[in-house]
């Protein structure tokens, strides 16, 4: 793809960013929540003050990829346990909603080729597990919250593709992809899907590198899925590496990150994203 093998952080003064940025923020969110963190909006009015580092033509020809809104629907379930149906339906709207917004300002700003990560399956993190108390059982409130997100995803990025015909994008089914790897675990070789490697608690799900925090740390991390309370371990992000770049349709869709990156600037799109559930099932494994 012929970008540094760690995306320098946008952030850093006198970083270099002429071949890409990561304006990731540790628990970042779309609607702004926690407040000491940085939202969406906010990374992308920090790309448009940078945006005299690139050229016109290598921002359109640039991939955008997009992972964010676990902290939105953590937050909203850990603050609203008893939240009935019609009120998480009204958040989630809010949330993509805003999702959009943020998305279409930086098309306006130039950007024409969008990767978005769909959510996890939130309630199986091992925060959610520990936080919920759950045991060995996910937390099927905060799962549910992601599924209705990631049911609008698709068809907004159909919209906006139909109506700006210069406007790309596929979309990775993390959800699935994880799921996957934690009801059949040992299909990839990960022997421990609920628990953390790094960490304190009953899932390890606290204090991984915190200072004063006495944390655990395993001995063999590429036998677990998650390293620390949200984050994957490396094997595990290696292999949705390897996913997102050329996977087939039943991982990421309508093209994968190889087929994006050639796919010709200012082209409209041939084919959209389609409902997996309007599918056949597939029995090919992932």
């Amino acid at each position: 793809m012929g970008i540094p093998h760690d995306l320098p952080p946008a952030l850093k003064p006198g970083t270099d960013v002429s071949r890409g940025a990561s304006f990731a923020v540790g628990s970042a969110s779309i609607l702004g929540s926690p407040k000491d963190s940085l939202a969406l909006n906010q990374q992308v009015r920090k790309f448009n003050q940078m945006i005299s580092n690139w050229k016109v033509d290598y921002i359109q020809k640039s991939v955008f990829m997009i992972s964010i809104g676990m902290e939105d629907y953590y937050n909203f379930t850990k603050n609203n346990p008893n939240a009935e149906v019609s009120a998480q339906q009204a958040f989630v709207t809010s949330v993509t909603n805003r999702f959009k917004s943020d998305i279409n300002l930086l098309y306006s700003s130039g950007a024409s080729k969008f990767v978005v990560q769909l959510l996890a399956p939130l309630g199986c993190l091992p925060i959610a597990r520990q936080e919920f108390k759950t045991g060995n059982n996910c937390y099927e409130k905060l799962n549910d919250l992601a599924k209705q997100h990631n049911a609008k995803i698709g068809p907004m990025l159909n919209e906006m593709a139909e109506t700006k015909p210069d406007f790309q994008f596929t979309v990775f089914d993390f959800y699935n992809v994880i799921l996957r790897r934690t009801q059949r675990n040992m299909n990839y070789r990960f022997f421990v899907t609920n628990i953390s490697c790094c960490g304190v608690g009953t899932h390890n799900a606290y204090g991984c590198g915190l200072p004063n925090v006495h944390s655990k740390l395993c001995e063999y991390q590429r036998s677990y899925l998650y390293f620390d309370a949200r984050h994957n371990t490396e094997k595990a992000q290696e292999a949705f590496a390897h996913l997102i770049f050329g996977a087939d349709p039943n991982v990421i869709q309508p093209m994968n990150v190889r087929e994006l990156i050639v796919y010709p600037v200012n082209e409209p799109m041939r084919e959209f994203w389609e409902d997996p559930m309007d599918e056949k099932l597939s029995l090919v494994q992932y």
